[in-house]
């Protein structure tokens, strides 16, 4: 199969924070499977987009839900017109034909689906197809890349200590002020002083983590902001509906978020 659908043909706006870029490029070399552990929202797509298309391997992204099974990663059976045909799923692909594959918030899928990565997290790198009876060895460009949230993360919903422990791990977190806010300048398409007024809102937001909210608005909240701002509407209405309404639900923690981004635009 041809895999060029999945490749990044532009370079993808990416700003390290330090020495991620050519810890995981090692890691490549090496052929050792990377989790990257951060907030929602805080680059660790783009980062990954942005390494595809540093190293010109196509990228095959699965999105994980409680619902995913072994066969939707491996692949299945299926019957056609012409009988019934094995079908290689997004992992397989990327398997044979040396990709990245980027299994992302892998604790939300269960923890009987999540073992079959096992055997190419270590030295042997195959994946076996138990329904089809083949041992898949992996290419010599095939590179897995897990994330996760471990705010999220509970009893029920977390990794296999002999999961994690097959992977390089890097620690991502949100840009400092400075960064953040020359981040959402450029994406968003708004100026310094603006971007800057939202990193401040952000930063209050975050303040409020453990306090009745989950987790504070991330850098990509932010962005969608900047771009209503961008798109003509006011900085209050903006704010509201890119980061308030979205991050919770309860009334009282909207009334403490109000009165907090209040403050920053004093």
């Amino acid at each position: 199969m041809d895999l060029s659908g999945f490749e990044i043909a532009e370079q993808p706006y990416y700003e390290p924070s330090g020495s991620e870029v050519s810890l995981v490029e090692a890691a490549f070399r090496q052929r050792l499977p990377v989790m990257l552990k951060g907030p929602t929202g805080c680059g660790k797509t783009r980062f990954v987009e942005h390494i595809a298309w540093r190293l010109k391997r196509p990228l095959v992204t699965v999105s994980c839900h409680e619902d995913m099974t072994a066969a939707d990663l491996v692949g299945r059976f299926l019957l056609t017109a012409e009988g019934t045909v094995w079908h290689d799923g997004p992992l397989t692909l990327a398997v044979r034909h040396g990709a990245i594959c980027y299994l992302d918030e892998i604790v939300e899928a269960r923890q009987d689906t999540t073992v079959v990565i096992h055997p190419l997290g270590d030295s042997r790198r195959v994946l076996p197809l138990d329904r089809k009876g083949e041992l898949v060895q992996a290419h010599p460009d095939f590179q897995l890349v897990i994330s996760y949230n471990p705010g999220y993360q509970s009893a029920i919903k977390d990794l296999k200590e002999s999961t994690k422990q097959r992977f390089v791990a890097v620690d991502f977190s949100y840009p400092a002020a400075a960064m953040e806010a020359a981040i959402i300048a450029r994406e968003a398409g708004i100026d310094e002083a603006a971007a800057r007024r939202l990193v401040q809102i952000g930063e209050r937001s975050r303040h409020l983590r453990g306090h009745g909210l989950d987790e504070g608005a991330s850098t990509r909240m932010l962005i969608h902001a900047g771009r209503l701002l961008a798109g003509g509407v006011p900085l209050h209405d903006a704010v509201r509906a890119g980061i308030v309404l979205p991050i919770t639900d309860d009334a009282d923690m909207r009334d403490a978020l109000d009165n907090a981004i209040a403050a920053c635009m004093a």
